[in-house]
């Protein structure tokens, strides 16, 4: 299987650009190699949902750089945003994703009960466990057994994703474009860029599923670097000495785990390589062709060749390894990283990034602050889409509600408790809550804030890399604009990147092929992508 369709993969790609479908997609005329044209011309006439921002608490740290809303105390009192439950009785079906374990069974799940309860119908979720779900979803797709919720992801190879939407699946366009959105008051506070995901062909066929704007960090367990002096590095040189002294293969002690492709990303932070293009002078030029890119890739053929990854490319679980001090560093999205300082005991941290050399500006690449879309199938009665929709204005409840309660802690006394200004899980609620909640998180989101149960110094510690991040964040110069080419070719192409940086890598090819490749590249969709971009820049 390629490296794309891995956890690593999904995390590598989707985090740092757009949906497969996002913002554009295939209609009317075709043009060079069979990509359809129209699409991105009818997407930018579409009226976006209309922005409300919703009444929040008062965060308890600054969010004057853009840092996420961050609490070091719970709420002492919640704003209820859904008067009442949103269910019509009948069972609601949805296919979603998890990679942590597989949550306790229904039957044994009364986190899920009492959700289910809140909303006013059973809440039935078809997970994949880890890899795999695109063969799930052609599966169900060629099945025509499709459940009455689908998540469309980020950059896992779905192909002719217009084409699908279009042939089974409601266009909800009138429900949610310009001011229809404000029926549904927590989709409305979602926001332009999160709702840009979910355009295809000028129409919204799902509801943005909504995710932190911060992209992958480069996580750490603080004990293991300790012996070098932590994780602040003068340039990649030094980097790659003070990890080299901190190998210990007959310890199985590894500085990285080995997630070849994403730890190029983050390298090519420290080069201030583009966030996928760079603009200048109205030009496009992609990453892939730039020094940067190409000095972030020889490092991570340095760091193997030095056999500083961990020695099993296929390894399905590292939190242990991390844990008990075998992994150093390891990769992870933000929401990720949200998650780890929730559940995990060791001693967690955070690499800023930093100059790589002496003329390097670094830069940290912002996320599109979506994971893709939530589709309605054909195979729900059109006079049932309201409802589905209540269900899921329900879920993205934003922190301080008590609709965000009830879904990312569960019942008061069942779950968690509450004293003195913070929450704690129970035993059933350490069970229940955290692996139901993630695949559930996939269906839709709600606006990122941090608040970590009974620990106020995670939370400053996440603030504060937030805080040291936000003057090198760098957003995507495509975001909002439109490819007809991205639509059809970026599944094809963003494997074909994957697989050529993991063979250069593994030195199963070198540096010496990387220019062949793309021209490759660019030949097979690249140099489409970059006119039609061009050409929607120039347009405003």
């Amino acid at each position: 299987m390629s490296s794309i369709m891995s956890r690593r993969g999904f995390l590598g790609l989707a985090l740092a650009g757009a949906t497969v479908a996002g913002l554009a997609a295939c209609g009317g005329e075709s043009g060079p190699a069979g990509v359809k044209k129209g699409g991105a011309d009818l997407s930018k006439k579409l009226t976006l949902p209309t922005y409300t921002a919703a009444k929040i608490p008062t965060p308890d740290l600054p969010i004057d750089a853009g840092q996420d809303p961050a609490y070091l105390k719970y709420p002492s009192e919640l704003v209820k945003s859904v008067a009442t439950a949103p269910g019509d009785g009948q069972k609601i079906t949805s296919l979603t994703q998890t990679w942590d374990v597989a949550p306790p069974a229904p039957g044994q799940n009364t986190y899920l009960q009492e959700l289910s309860k809140a909303l006013g119908s059973e809440w039935s979720m078809n997970i994949v466990v880890g890899d795999g779900y695109p063969d799930k979803f052609n599966a169900i797709i060629a099945s025509d057994d499709l459940p009455d919720l689908v998540w469309f992801p980020p950059n896992q190879g779905l192909q002719r994703v217009p084409e699908l939407l279009a042939a089974k699946f409601h266009d909800l366009t009138s429900y949610l474009s310009g001011d229809a959105i404000k029926k549904y008051p927590n989709l409305a506070n979602l926001g332009d860029v999160t709702w840009k995901s979910a355009v295809t062909d000028g129409k919204l066929y799902g509801v943005a599923v909504a995710y932190s704007r911060f992209g992958q960090v480069f996580l750490v367990n603080q004990d293991y670097w300790q012996p070098v002096g932590g994780t602040e590095f003068t340039g990649a040189d030094d980097f790659l000495a003070k990890a080299k002294q901190l190998l210990d293969v007959k310890k199985n002690k590894y500085p990285l785990e080995p997630s070849y492709y994403n730890h190029v990303h983050m390298f090519s932070h420290w080069y201030g390589a583009p966030n996928t293009w760079k603009l200048t002078g109205g030009k496009l030029i992609h990453q892939f062709e730039t020094p940067e890119y190409q000095a972030a890739l020889e490092l991570a053929v340095k760091c193997f060749k030095a056999n500083l990854f961990w020695p099993d490319p296929a390894l399905a679980t590292i939190k242990d390894k991390v844990a008990n001090g075998q992994i150093g560093a390891y990769v992870e999205s933000f929401p990720g990283f949200l998650n780890d300082a929730k559940t995990q005991k060791y001693n967690l941290g955070a690499i800023v990034p930093f100059a790589a050399t002496p003329s390097s500006k670094p830069v940290y690449n912002a996320g599109l602050g979506s994971v893709g879309f939530t589709s309605i199938s054909k195979k729900v009665a059109a006079k049932r889409i309201e409802t589905l929709l209540g269900v899921l204005n329900y879920l993205a409840a934003p922190f301080g509600t008590e609709e965000y309660e009830r879904v990312n802690f569960g019942v008061e006394g069942t779950h968690f408790t509450k004293k003195d200004g913070d929450l704690a899980f129970t035993d059933k609620g350490k069970a229940e809550v955290p692996t139901t909640q993630q695949p559930l998180s996939f269906v839709i989101g709600s606006p990122s804030a941090l608040f970590l149960p009974g620990q106020p110094e995670r939370t400053k510690l996440i603030h504060d890399f937030e805080t040291k991040i936000a003057p090198m964040l760098q957003e995507r110069v495509t975001t909002g604009h439109f490819s007809d080419t991205y639509t059809q070719k970026n599944g094809e192409l963003s494997t074909m990147a994957s697989d050529m940086v993991v063979d250069i890598v593994t030195g199963r090819k070198s540096m010496s092929d990387w220019p062949a490749f793309v021209k490759k590249w660019l030949g097979r969709g690249g140099e489409a992508m970059r006119a039609e971009y061009e050409a929607s820049i120039a347009k405003g």
